[in-house]
């Protein structure tokens, strides 16, 4: 029994950290001067990226992944591609961006580059990149770290800030230039305005040109010249496509949530007023509210949101988040089951209700339903490294030695700790698994032995 506290007492102790924003994963790679990139997981901005890109994709005759977009945790402006189709955005786009037609165009120009095969030419380069699984980083259902909230969760993988980074993304002038036709005749595909693309350049060139840069980070590594801007302006005055985009409703609201969750509270309330009771505005009231934090007009402000759209999931999400971190974790238990009903296939919600019923002193049966939620999860996201600590320290809670110590090196594995991950792996065969997890342990010890193999 004393074992089995020290053993729960350490996955508490990393939980905690976890959940109060104090630990952060991170890989870096091998290379000089390379700073840690962090990346947010968060369900209503995936989805709706997932909307705007897909149908992009579709036009470029590129097979489309939901696992293949990224949203990086970075106030400046910039988006781009990576090996295998990766798409990155950083959040200062999304937020700077008017509207869904302005974001459309810069994700329609990054895909140019993917058809016009511009990622090759850093081959060499890019298989530092490739060979780091980006998706075994990301973490669900954590405390917000680089935001400070619990629906964003972050992972570091590479740094975007670094000279070897910007030299690996960085394209030629002729290059930008088949990327923006490349763009152009997709936007057609799709019947969207080139308007929203144009805007967005001289909208950020005017921005620099305001504050004395005369290059900022996404013209690093996408240099702009007035013959580009020209070529974008021709096209979008002989355009009759429509300004806004079909899910523009949406944007707004992910726009004003991002905002809300990465800027002081009273930059948000200068944004968007009290007296603004639109639902972009009010969902960013409730955000700055819970953040000064003044937990009573947050939850008013999101319950009044929710009398209003009762079949939303991303309302109740945000009511969970704040229940949980405010220690209500009955009443979040409650606003988390609420979400995951609506959206039943949400990974990050199970996460979410995992977490919070963890934390609720849960009884066997509810114990059985966690294990059967997180394998659902890892079923899918086997890379999923937060699913592989809660199911860790669920299993620890039924007193499943070998489950838990499997688990572990799981986690250990994917976060990039080889040591402590064969050492979990066999305290779970010294602790006499079933039959099936034995499979699985042995096929975690193949995996760890190639990787040291590698290393050496």
């Amino acid at each position: 029994m004393e074992k089995i506290n020290q053993w729960l007492g350490s996955f508490n102790a990393i939980i905690k950290k976890l959940i109060s924003g104090f630990l952060l994963l991170s890989v870096f790679l091998n290379c000089k001067n390379v700073y840690a990139l962090s990346l947010i997981s968060d369900e209503e901005t995936e989805v709706f990226l997932h909307q705007t890109l897909r149908p992009i994709f579709q036009a470029a005759n590129i097979t489309f992944y939901p696992s293949q977009i990224f949203i990086v945790n970075d106030k400046s402006l910039n988006a781009f591609v990576a090996d295998g189709n990766r798409m990155f955005v950083n959040i200062g786009t999304i937020v700077t961006a008017d509207s869904q037609n302005e974001l459309t165009g810069v994700l329609a120009h990054e895909t140019g580059h993917i058809q016009g095969g511009h990622i090759l030419r850093h081959k060499i380069q890019a298989q530092e990149i490739q060979s780091i699984s980006l998706a075994s980083m990301l973490v669900g259902g954590l405390a917000g770290i680089a935001a400070g909230r619990a629906d964003i969760s972050i992972a570091a993988i590479l740094g975007s800030q670094s000279s070897a980074l910007n030299s690996l993304l960085s394209y030629q002038i002729s290059e930008e230039r088949s990327a923006d036709e490349a763009a152009i005749n997709l936007l057609k595909k799709i019947n969207q305005s080139p308007m929203g693309m144009l805007r967005f350049l001289e909208k950020i060139k005017q921005n620099n040109k305001t504050q004395g840069i005369a290059e900022r980070d996404y013209f690093r590594t996408h240099p702009l010249t007035d013959e580009r801007i020209s070529f974008v302006a021709k096209a979008a005055n002989e355009s009759n496509a429509p300004l806004l985009g079909q899910n523009e409703k949406e944007f707004q609201r992910i726009k004003a949530k991002l905002f809300a969750f990465t800027e002081d509270p009273k930059q948000t309330f200068l944004k968007y007023p009290l007296s603004d009771n639109s639902i972009p505005a009010r969902y960013a009231h409730a955000i700055a509210w819970f953040k000064q934090p003044d937990i009573d007009k947050a939850t008013e402000a999101i319950n009044s949101l929710i009398d209003e759209e009762p079949n939303n999931p991303y309302f109740y999400e945000l009511k969970g988040q704040m229940m949980l971190e405010t220690g209500n974790i009955k009443d979040a238990v409650k606003a988390y089951k609420q979400a995951l009903s609506l959206q039943p296939n949400s990974s990050l919600f199970k996460l979410n209700l995992a977490q919070a019923m963890l934390e609720n002193n849960p009884n066997i049966d509810e114990l059985n339903n966690i294990v059967q939620m997180l394998l659902q999860v890892l079923v899918y996201n086997p890379d999923n490294s937060y699913g592989w600590l809660l199911l860790a320290r669920t299993y620890g809670l039924q007193n499943n030695l070998a489950g838990s110590a499997y688990a572990s090196a799981e986690f250990n594995l994917l976060t990039g700790d080889i040591v402590t991950a064969r050492r979990q792996a066999q305290r779970a065969i010294d602790n006499k698994p079933s039959t099936t997890l034995r499979l699985k342990i042995d096929d975690l010890m193949l995996r760890i032995k190639q990787i040291e193999k590698k290393q050496k």
